[in-house]
């Protein structure tokens, strides 16, 4: 699967708030198979996948990103309208939890390596992002990645004078075709790290470069990746990307084990790989000997200990100690008396009636705090909603016009075509009778005939001066007794063969 001699890569999908199944597969990475992460070429991601792999290529804490998801899921829960309630700024959260987490070094670490999906509000065509000159910009490029068009505001956010959104409606899932990128995703498909279906059924969609199977498992994830489960649910979902990863590790053979990882994955001399391992064992060893550090990792497992998960204890205990810890403090129930007393179903009936009396008043106060949170950004933001209209507005006139345009040129030639297909009908008026000029040449014999005796009629009908200085008396008599004919011919000239066979004298 991997190309270990031109390298590989890792992709997360994007997934909203199942980005905690991302954190679980990166922990078991990690921890198990460090040489994944640290020896891969790009770290590719989208939306909650950007925000993953900026983690752990940035310097960041995974357990302190799990726990802010856990605790964004949370604020959005105890909203009666979940993340579409009005205060809800799930852009600020995300931002701040950025701000804390990620290092001031995170541009240097990610410059080169991590490569964030967007998605250009222009034209709707994909970008990946990798190079970055602060950490301002980094954290930026993933709000960019992570902003879905109205379910987090109205005026998409820019980064470097560009206007992006979620990177996931253009790619999902960058560099899923190569052979030689693992990728991940929370959602039971094709990917490498990902969730089996129990589902019979073998159909998938491909949603902008992400295998999907079609099953109830996957809709219902779908639901979640928007509107977050409940803490526990979110735990599990960690878990089962931990022990997803772990799997593709041992089916794959690039457990930790040093001193093949070396001789499999590198071209490097055996013994030379083997003398790498023994002082990077050393190191190793003289790291896990601080004291402080074994100091807090016992306080860690004591207080995991009192505290027990209430899912398998069998694979909570194969997490690490920090995400453990972070699991359980965000799982951990409110036991005060008003968090109880919410919870009873007559409060919250209460609470939902409420609701159009108390949602203008919390609309009003969110706004307000958005303007002023809006101020730094505003005169950039009203040009490009003017720029947005003016074009709109162009875009419509020119359509418009060219319509109306078009329907004037089709009314102009239809009527020049009815000009040279019907022309004005010649008609020489007689006392006798109409006659028509044939419209083919197998009746020219008849048509001369019956001509000729309309010219004498006309010859002999016409006034003496009219006679005397006209050469109508050149025209050949094709009749044995000219007085004997006096007809009125009325010669249509609606066929393009009769003039082309007509004879001329």
């Amino acid at each position: 699967m991997l190309d270990r001699e031109g390298g590989w890569s890792v992709s997360f999908a994007g997934c909203g708030f199942l980005g905690v199944y991302h954190i679980g597969a990166a922990t078991c990475l990690q921890e198990r198979a460090p040489h994944v992460i640290r020896d891969a070429r790009h770290i590719y991601g989208a939306s909650a996948g950007a925000l993953a792999g900026a983690v752990l290529v940035g310097g960041g804490s995974l357990a302190q990103a799990c726990a802010d998801v856990l605790a964004l899921a949370k604020e959005a829960r105890k909203r009666n309208l979940g993340p579409l309630h009005p205060s809800f700024n799930v852009i600020k959260i995300i931002r701040d939890g950025l701000m804390r987490n990620l290092p001031e070094n995170t541009h240097q670490l990610s410059s080169g390596r991590l490569c964030i999906s967007l998605t250009r509000v222009s034209d709707g065509k994909n970008a990946l992002i990798s190079n970055f000159n602060s950490k301002e910009e980094v954290i930026q490029a993933l709000i960019c990645s992570s902003f879905v068009p109205i379910y987090c505001g109205l005026i998409p956010p820019s980064f470097r004078g560009v206007r992006y959104v979620d990177g996931g409606i253009s790619d999902n899932l960058p560099h899923y075709e190569c052979k030689n990128t693992i990728t991940v995703s929370p959602f039971a498909g094709e990917c490498d790290i990902c969730p089996k279906g129990k589902s019979a059924n073998f159909h998938e969609v491909n949603v902008t470069n992400t295998s999907i199977q079609f099953s109830l498992g996957n809709l219902y994830r779908l639901t979640q990746a928007l509107f977050p489960p409940e803490p526990k649910v979110l735990g599990e979902i960690c878990e089962q990307g931990y022990l997803d990863a772990l799997k593709f590790l041992k089916e794959n053979g690039i457990l930790n084990d040093s001193i093949y990882i070396h001789l499999s994955f590198t071209k490097r001399n055996p013994h030379e790989a083997a003398q790498q391992h023994m002082d990077h064992v050393k190191r190793r060893k003289l790291s896990e000997n601080n004291k402080v550090e074994t100091l807090k990792m016992t306080s860690l497992n004591d207080q995991l200990k009192q505290n027990p998960w209430p899912l398998e204890k069998s694979i909570f205990e194969s997490l690490p100690p920090r995400l453990r810890k972070a699991l359980q403090e965000a799982c951990k129930e409110q036991n005060g008396f008003y968090a109880q007393f919410s919870k009873l179903f007559p409060m919250r009936v209460i609470s939902y009636l409420m609701l159009p009396y108390t949602l203008p008043v919390e609309s009003a106060y969110s706004v307000a705090l958005r303007l002023v949170n809006w101020f730094p950004d505003m005169p950039a933001d009203i040009r490009w909603m003017q720029e947005q209209l003016f074009r709109i507005a162009a875009t419509v006139y020119a359509q418009a016009k060219s319509k109306l345009f078009c329907t004037a040129r089709k009314d102009d030639y239809a009527s020049l075509r009815k000009c040279q297909t019907v022309p004005s009908t010649v008609e020489f008026r007689s006392s006798y009778c109409h006659l028509k000029m044939p419209h083919s040449a197998a009746h020219i014999e008849s048509w001369l005939w019956e001509s000729s005796c309309f010219m004498h009629s006309a010859i002999k009908n016409a006034p003496a001066d009219i006679q005397e200085h006209s050469d109508i008396k050149s025209y050949p008599n094709f009749l044995p007794n000219p007085d004997e004919s006096a007809l009125e011919i009325d010669i249509d000239s609606s066929s393009e063969t009769s003039f082309q066979t007509a004879p001329e004298y």
